[in-house]
């Protein structure tokens, strides 16, 4: 050590004689809970963040530290006729007679992972498809199959009798309402009504899927008021009251794909119906990265009703990467009762109309459901039921792969039925009835419908061009679906058309596969085949549903080969992504035409100066009529994930966004999420994507709900100084409407 004064010990001599109290200043005074709260106003104080959503609403304080939340759900007193409440079924049934019927998942071959056809019903045949892709990674995690699991289970189910729990016993008794005067009920005491139609109350829920719900009310206004009912009736809980309104500014968080209808109907609701001082909106994607503490992620929000896609780069969500899928937890609820039903669920009066049987669906959901292949097992669980005017019965049930089988519907959307869904909607759409409307009419209309990421989706869909559009030109500024800059191609093409050079297995396959697979052991091609068939198949005009293909309809011959071995698995899977995916290599079975080049062909005959009426629309829909965003909300999850991505740009923004991946919402809850995403994104990215390195899920912080994430990174929002520049007033609205909002919200 070299030679020097050595270093001086800090006098801490003074120190000794001070008691370290701090006494607290005159304007603080401690609250119920006990903790210091200024008489003024904290920081977020005055701002109510809202957050509504299909099955919750939450809405609170930004200085709160967790929100309120409430079913957005709300009774309203009608005068006879009452509509009758019916259950819209999302998932497909078996038919009649093979409801309860014993199936058949195992063979005497001596290969415990074979999977055999139960019987020629359709239903049996997607979830041999969806078995199939368990038992192939059961197979590469070497775990052992329960032989003859679904008939122990049925004959344990079909015999249990329930048990009768006294009402003093329950300590989750519910007091159901049997009488009621109110002309409305909101949130939990609607759903505590014990007979709602004998009653005379209508118990709607007004938001569905990031929109309102047009299916079930007569008119929007009708949708209107019931939600400002369940504002009102949330914040009289928060002890606020409707004349402090105007002193209160509201942060409303909004779907990223979200419709200007709807976004003006709320903000009308909260500006001029109930008189908020102003408001600013944040999309749900931006606000999840503000909850978790992050600039840059691949955000999925998984919902009840929808799953929501979106890249967020340095704060701001890129428009073309967003994605909605029109399922959620929801599906998964339902898809469970409808294989439990298949090994005799005990509770055999189950409605999903009502919402007592909902909720006993829900809590089945919650404790039984995984994605974690090593949690299947023939076990016996327990759950209670709970109905208005009679004792509480504890069931007893077993089952076995059911529990993975229903999440598995989120990767394998075969079993989905999306028309049933669309069926009775009453999709809002815009109306050039204002003048600010008038004067924003330009080339971005479309891409404020259809996302890239959802062209991309959706590309295999468009045939050939129609000779007579070939014939008309397009103008130059017509917005033609075009990828990023990074890779200047067009994504008009064309099915390859099958050549002695072609695999005709390979070139008659869709371009978007189902893809789900472990991370080096994967199906064969056959099995492939019938994965990609739901998400790929263009709507027919039969009212089937469109995400069906022809090829789920096969038996089960379409196994993967019994002898193949992980490597050789994984060379062909390889080779189906590289075929299937849109960032297909030059092996792709499709060709990709160059709009320039169409443009360019002799055949080109009429001058410019006479543009074809359909020139006006993007390519791929001046001669289809093809929805675009419903056909993409039937991707796999974990393919419209690397589709959101890749609209993001080239290779180094998919490696970017599949390295932080953030999943929020509910549906985030099932156990094995997070590895069931990685596994299969990673299948997908590694034959695809160059120095592609290892997929990861972002976990929500510590002990912060992913359900609450958005709101909190929306009360992040509400209490920083620079919120101050995105308040819109309500002179402000009235002046400018939508406009106003995209002047000062600059990330809409």
């Amino acid at each position: 050590m070299p030679r020097g004064v050595p270093n001086a010990k800090k006098d801490e001599s003074a120190l000794r004689f001070t008691s370290f109290h701090v006494p607290l200043a005159s304007r603080l005074v401690l609250d119920e809970t006990g903790s210091a709260t200024p008489t003024e106003t904290r920081r977020g104080a005055k701002v109510i963040v809202i957050h509504p959503g299909s099955r919750f609403l939450r809405i609170g304080r930004a200085s709160d530290v967790t929100p309120l939340t409430i079913p957005t759900v709300v009774a309203r007193k009608q005068t006879p006729p009452l509509p009758t409440p019916a259950y819209v079924e999302g998932i497909s049934r078996p038919k009649e007679g093979r409801r309860r019927a014993t199936p058949s998942t195992s063979t005497p071959s001596g290969d415990e992972y074979a999977v055999t056809m139960a019987s020629d019903d359709p239903f049996d045949a997607k979830v041999a498809a969806i078995t199939v892709s368990l038992r192939d990674r059961m197979r590469f995690y070497k775990l052992r199959v329960t032989p003859n699991a679904a008939s122990i289970a049925t004959s344990f189910n079909e015999q249990f009798k329930p048990e009768i729990i006294p009402e003093v016993n329950d300590p989750y008794h519910v007091d159901w309402i049997y009488s009621a005067d109110e002309p409305y009920l909101v949130g939990e005491d609607a759903l505590r009504i014990a007979n709602p139609e004998d009653m005379g109350y209508v118990v709607r829920w007004p938001i569905y899927g990031g929109n309102f719900n047009t299916r079930d009310y007569p008119s929007l206004q009708v949708v209107y008021n019931d939600i400002e009912t369940l504002l009102r009736e949330a914040l009289k809980q928060k002890d606020i009251e409707p004349s402090a309104y105007k002193e209160y500014s509201v942060v409303l968080v909004i779907p990223d794909y979200y419709d200007r209808s709807y976004v003006e109907g709320i903000v009308r609701i909260l500006l001029v119906d109930m008189g908020f001082k102003q408001f600013c909106a944040q999309q749900e994607s931006l606000a999840a990265t503000y909850g978790a503490g992050i600039s840059n992620a691949c955000v999925v929000d998984m919902g009840a009703v929808k799953t929501s896609i979106a890249c967020v780069d340095d704060g701001m969500v890129i428009a073309d990467t967003r994605m909605v899928l029109s399922m959620g937890g929801n599906d998964i609820a339902e898809f469970l009762y409808v294989l439990l039903e298949k090994i005799g669920f005990p509770y055999r009066d189950i409605n999903l109309a009502r919402s007592y049987d909902w909720n006993v669906l829900e809590d089945l959901k919650a404790r039984l459901c995984t994605l974690a292949e090593g949690d299947v097992a023939l076990n016996l669980y327990d759950f209670s039921v709970r109905r208005p005017g009679k004792a509480t019965e504890k069931y007893g049930l077993r089952a076995y792969d059911e529990i993975i089988l229903a999440p598995m519907c989120l990767f394998e959307p075969r079993v989905v039925e999306f028309d049933n869904k669309k069926r009775g909607m009453r999709f809002l759409t815009r109306v050039p009835d204002m003048a600010e409307e008038m004067v924003e009419q330009s080339n971005d209309k479309f891409t404020e419908r259809y996302t890239q990421a959802m062209l991309i989706s959706t590309q295999h869909l468009f045939p050939i061009l129609m000779p007579a559009l070939i014939d008309h030109p397009l103008p130059a500024t017509t917005p033609a679906a075009q990828t990023p800059a990074t890779e200047g191609q067009s994504l008009a093409i064309t099915p390859q058309v099958p050549s002695a050079h072609s695999d005709p297995a390979t070139a008659t396959t869709p371009v978007t596969p189902a893809g789900e697979e472990p991370p080096p052991s994967t199906s064969d091609t056959k099995d492939e085949d019938i994965e990609m068939t739901d998400a790929t198949a263009p709507p027919t005009e039969s009212g089937a549903p469109s995400a069906l293909g022809a090829d789920e309809e096969k038996p089960s011959e379409d196994k993967p080969a019994e002898n193949s071995t992980p490597e050789d698995k994984e060379k062909e899977t390889t080779k189906d992504k590289d075929a299937t995916l849109i960032a297909a290599p030059s092996e792709a079975p499709v060709e990709i035409i160059d709009v320039d080049e169409i443009d360019n062909k002799p055949s080109a005959a009429p001058p410019p100066e006479q543009p074809h009426p359909l020139s006006m629309l993007p390519l791929g829909f001046r001669s289809f009529n093809l929805d675009v965003s419903f056909e993409a909300s039937k991707l796999p999850l974990d393919v419209a994930i690397f589709n959101s991505a890749r609209a993001a740009g080239g290779d180094e923004k998919i490696r970017k966004y599949l390295q932080a991946v953030l999943v929020v919402g509910g549906t985030a809850l099932v156990p094995g999420m997070a590895h069931a995403l990685e596994s299969r994104l990673q299948a997908i990215a590694t034959p695809l994507v160059p120095n592609m390195e290892k997929v990861q899920i972002i976990p929500p912080p510590k002990d912060v709900d992913p359900r609450v994430l958005a709101w909190k990174g929306a009360a992040v929002l509400g209490k920083m100084d620079g919120v101050a520049d995105l308040w819109v007033a309500p002179a402000d609205w009235e002046l400018f409407g939508m406009r106003a909002l995209k002047e000062r919200c600059f990330y809409l």
